[in-house]
Order: structure tokens, then sequence, then C-alpha cells
């Protein structure tokens, strides 16, 4: 997989404790990567990382803190940076808009300036959110040329996080002059709605549902009609680390920005993803009360991935179906049978990918 360039390749992985972190951390150990984690400790209980457990080092550290960034940095000396360390959370921003900017915005600067001080590191994958872009609520999707923006708190976080990223780019990391000023290739990951077993975070259409089903409980849907780009979390990784092999073959050209979405279809309203998973897990329940005073969240948000699929060879493994599938059953499996199905559905995932023939299997 990944031209195997990843075995024996020391992998700093900030957000290694997080949802979409703990998958990816799993996923290097299965490459043969050395990995070294930087996060907060887990904020929710269970905690994926902690039930996984995976042969990583873990450094337990606020990226706000530059100094302790910048000591990890110089002891582990990475040779490729995936940065997914955020607030992630639309409606905590609104609670917490200083502590999601400073995170969002310096913690990624306090990244980048560890990388710019570092000697080994070569290529880095900053990942940043759909919603970076300025929503203007389009049936169209959104493409990487399209203008950064914000609305809430996180979105502009992430709006403002790209910026940041475009500035590093240009000013200390140019493809230009890579090679000859500097030996760094930065490029940054925009990926929708993404689900999984092992979310356990507030305010999430799908964690939400789990957690009341596995108490037999209803569940209130907030905006059933709102309409969300939906994918397994192991979707937008195979980008991040197809991304990632090319950035470390020096190839400049893949040092720009990304979307990973969905295939065409994969866009489907809450309403209609709560049903879905009621078909695989008969405890769901879910009621739509008309609720007033809620903070502003996008309704209708997609992402045109035609340039990953073009120029990066990336293409979705599984259908929106598949993933309600998957990701019901590794619930399913945990509540009723205290099962982690983590590592048996990444093997899952990566023999449909090499029936499907894609690029990152060889």
């Amino acid at each position: 997989m990944f031209g195997d360039i990843y075995r024996g390749k020391k992998v700093l992985l900030t957000g290694h404790t997080g949802f979409k972190g703990s998958w990816l951390a799993v996923w290097l150990e299965k490459l043969g990567a050395e990995v070294c984690g930087i996060s907060l400790a887990p904020d929710t209980e269970p905690a994926h990382f902690s039930l996984l457990s995976p042969a990583i080092r873990s450094e337990i550290c606020d990226i706000r803190d530059r100094q302790n960034v910048k000591r990890i940095f110089q002891d582990f000396q990475p040779e490729i940076v995936f940065h997914l360390a955020a607030q992630p959370l639309v409606r905590k921003s609104y609670r917490e808009p200083v502590e999601t900017l400073e995170t969002n915005i310096m913690g990624t600067v306090h990244i980048l300036e560890s990388c710019r001080e570092s000697a080994s590191v070569r290529a880095i994958v900053a990942i940043s959110s759909d919603k970076c872009y300025e929503n203007r609520e389009q049936e169209k999707g959104y493409r990487e040329t399209d203008p950064m923006g914000g609305y809430d708190p996180y979105s502009a976080s992430k709006g403002c996080m790209e910026l940041v990223l475009s500035s590093y780019r240009r000013s200390f990391f140019n493809p230009a002059d890579h090679g000859k000023k500097h030996s760094i290739l930065l490029a940054s990951a925009r990926a929708g709605n993404v689900i999984g077993g092992g979310d356990w975070a507030e305010d999430r259409l799908v964690p939400d549902m789990m957690k009341a089903a596995a108490q037999k409980l209803p569940v209130q849907i907030r905006n059933p009609r709102s309409t969300r780009p939906w994918q397994h979390v192991l979707e937008p990784l195979s980008g991040y680390l197809a991304l990632g092999e090319k950035l470390l073959k020096g190839e400049k050209t893949f040092a720009e920005g990304w979307n990973f979405g969905p295939e065409k279809g994969g866009a489907i309203t809450v309403e209609a993803t709560a049903q879905a998973f009621a078909r695989y897990w008969e405890d769901v329940q879910i009621t739509c009360p008309a609720l007033t005073d809620q903070p502003h969240e996008a309704a209708l948000l997609q992402l045109d991935c035609t340039k990953a699929k073009d120029k990066l060879s990336w293409h979705g493994v599984l259908s929106p179906e598949e993933a309600f599938q998957i990701t019901a059953e590794w619930y399913k499996a945990f509540y009723l049978e205290n099962r982690l199905l983590t590592r048996e559905q990444l093997d899952q995932y990566i023999q449909k990918a090499e029936e499907r023939g894609l690029a990152w299997t060889n």
C-alpha cells in the first residue's frame, strides 16, 4: 500500500487521540511506520484511542504550547507530519470561540514553525475542513480555488487556517524552491462529514444516535432537512496517506489544497441518514421537534473532488449506504458484544479497495 513508503518512516501525527486521528494511528501502525502522536488527552469516555492502544509514542501536549511542541519535534525528528489536532465542533465554537481560534489557527502556526525549524521534516499534510469555504448554500460543490470564509467561529478558524497554510507554502515552503532553499512540501486536505466507529464527540448526529440506541432511548434531531456529504472515516484517510506518499517522493505539484469527499449522491439529509441507521440497528429512534434559538449551522455544503480523482487517482470505496451499515455494525458490536471492529473493518476496507484496483493499494 502507498508504495510501502511509510514502512520505517518517522511520522508525527497531531490529534492522534481524536476520532480521525486514532483511525489514522492504527493505519500507520499497520503500514509499519514509527509514529509519535501529539494531542490532548482523550476527552470522551469511552475513547477510541484508549480502546485501541496502538503501538505508538503518545505525547499529551496542547499544540498551543509552542515550546513543548518544539521539544517533541526536536526529540523525535519526524520525516512527515499529519496535522489533525483541532477544536473540531461547530456548536462548541460558539461557546468557546477563543479556544477554537487559538487552537485551530495558532496551534497550526506552532506546528508549521516546528517543521520549519526541523532538519528532518520533508512533508506536511495539514487537515482542514470542508467548512473552510465561504458557504453560499449552493448546489454546486466547492472547488479548491473557491474563496475561504466562515460564518461560525469554527468555520472561520478553518478558513484562516487555510490562509496560514497558503502563506507558509508561498513564503517558506515554496515548491519552486524545493531542493534549493528548503526540503519541505506542504499540502492541505479538506474533507466532508466523516462517520465511523469510535466517535463519541458531543453534538454529533451519529454518536448521539448510537449512544441513545444503546440505552433504547430516542434521540432528538436538530436539523433534519440539512444536507451533509457523509463518508466513512477511512475514505479521507486514504486520501491523506496517498497525498503524503506523493509529497515524500518529492512530487512538487501535489503541494496544494485538496478536497476529499463522497462520490456523487453522497450528500444526504440528516433525517434520511438517521433513517438509514435505523435499518441496521433497530434500537435507533429519532424525533424531529421544532427547535428555536439554535446557533447557525450550514444547511447545504458539498465538495467537488474532481481534482483528487483526476490528479491523485483517488476514489472512494464505500457507498453512503455501506458507510452507514458498517458504522452501525461497529457500534452494535461495541455496545452489545463488547467487541472492537476497528482493525477488522480496516482490513475489509483495504480488501475492497484492492478489488477496485485503486492506485494507493499498490
